[in-house]
C-alpha cells in the first residue's frame, strides 16, 4: 500500500477553515437526524442492558427464520427476535426479554436435536435485571470519567478552549455511532460500549496532534487579527493532514478485516469501530480545530472591542 506523501499534501490549495460553517451545518444535520431517531425509535438494547436470555443454536444447515419462530411458538417459547448468523447461515440467535430457566433451554435443545440431529449445539447466556442496570451505569461512568480525564489533561497541557473543543468533537464521534445504531436498529451490547471508548481514545489522539501543531505555529506567527489565526489553523491542518490520513487508513484496514473475518460475536463492535474511526478522522480535521478557531476568533474580537472602548 502506498501511503500519502507528506510534501504533496502540504501544498494543496484547499482552504480548510473557509468553509467551517458548512462543516458545522453538515454535522448538525446528522446530529438532528440521530436525535429524531433516538426519540422515535430509541436504541435496540441487548440483554446486557435490559436483562433476558440470549440463545445461540448451531443447526449445521441453512434454515428458515419463520419456521424457527413457529416451532418455538409451539412450545410456548417464542423469542422476541431471531437473527440468522454464521458463515453459512447455519446459526440462529434467539433473544428473550425474560430469563429462561434451565428446563426451558433444555426444551429448546431437545426440539432442535430431534429435528436436525445430534450435531445441533445450543448455548445460552443470561443477564438478570440487577446486573444489566449495573452494567448500564458502569458504561455511562466509563464515558464520563474518560471525558473528564481528557478535559483535565488537555487544559493543563494546552488551554481550556482546546479541551472543550476536543470534548465536543469526541461527543460528536460517539453520537455518530449511537445515531447510526439507532437509525438501523442494530443491537447495542457491551462490545458496543467498548467500541465507543476505543473511539474516544483514538479520536483524541488525532485531535491532539493538530492542536499541538497549532500551538507550535502560534509561537512563531505574528497574530494580530482573526485572519492570522485562520492562516495558522489552515497551515497546521495541512502540515498534519498526511499523518492523519495515513494513520486512519492503517487502522481502518484492521477494522475492516475484523468486520469481515471477526465473526458474528464481534460484528457490531467492529462496525461501531468503523463508523467511529471515519467520524473521528472527519471531526479532528473539520470540527475540533474549527471550533477552537471560532471560539478564539470571538475572544479576539471581544478583546479588540474592549480595548477600543
Amino acid at each position: 500500500m502506498k501511503l500519502v506523501n507528506f510534501r504533496d499534501v502540504r501544498h494543496i490549495k484547499f482552504d480548510f477553515v473557509k468553509h467551517r460553517k458548512k462543516y458545522f451545518i453538515a454535522s448538525g444535520f446528522i446530529i438532528l437526524l440521530g436525535l429524531l431517531s433516538l426519540l422515535i425509535f430509541g436504541l435496540n438494547l441487548g440483554i446486557d442492558f435490559v436483562s433476558g436470555t440470549r440463545v445461540e443454536i448451531f443447526i449445521g444447515q441453512a434454515f428458515d427464520e419463520g419456521e424457527i419462530i413457529k416451532e418455538l411458538k409451539g412450545i410456548n417459547l417464542e423469542p422476541k427476535s431471531v437473527v440468522t448468523a454464521g458463515a453459512e447461515n447455519d446459526r440462529a440467535v434467539l433473544r428473550y426479554d425474560k430469563t429462561l430457566q434451565k428446563e426451558e433451554i433444555a426444551q429448546i435443545r431437545g426440539l432442535y436435536t430431534e429435528k436436525f440431529g445430534e450435531k445441533v449445539d445450543v448455548s445460552a447466556s443470561t443477564v438478570d435485571p440487577t446486573i444489566s442496570r449495573e452494567l448500564a451505569w458502569k458504561a455511562f461512568y466509563s464515558v464520563l470519567i474518560a471525558s473528564i480525564g481528557i478535559i483535565l489533561y488537555v487544559t493543563i497541557r494546552f488551554e481550556f478552549r482546546f479541551a472543550v473543543s476536543a470534548i465536543v468533537a469526541l461527543l460528536h464521534d460517539a453520537f455518530m455511532v449511537i445515531a447510526f445504531f439507532s437509525i438501523f436498529q442494530l443491537e447495542v451490547d457491551l462490545p458496543f460500549i467498548a467500541a465507543v471508548l476505543t473511539i474516544v481514545g483514538y479520536s483524541i489522539n488525532d485531535t491532539i496532534v493538530i492542536f499541538d501543531r497549532i500551538r507550535e505555529n502560534l509561537k512563531y506567527a505574528k497574530v494580530k487579527k482573526v485572519e492570522d489565526v485562520e492562516n495558522v489553523v489552515n497551515n497546521s491542518i495541512k502540515q498534519t493532514l498526511a499523518r492523519s490520513i495515513n494513520t486512519v487508513l492503517t487502522v481502518l484496514f484492521a477494522a475492516v478485516a475484523l468486520f469481515i473475518l471477526g465473526g458474528e460475536g464481534i460484528r457490531n463492535f467492529s462496525l461501531a469501530l468503523l463508523i467511529g474511526l471515519i467520524s473521528g478522522a472527519y471531526s479532528s480535521i473539520f470540527i475540533a480545530s474549527q471550533l477552537w478557531l471560532t471560539w478564539k476568533g470571538k475572544d479576539m474580537e471581544r478583546a479588540k472591542f474592549r480595548s477600543a472602548s
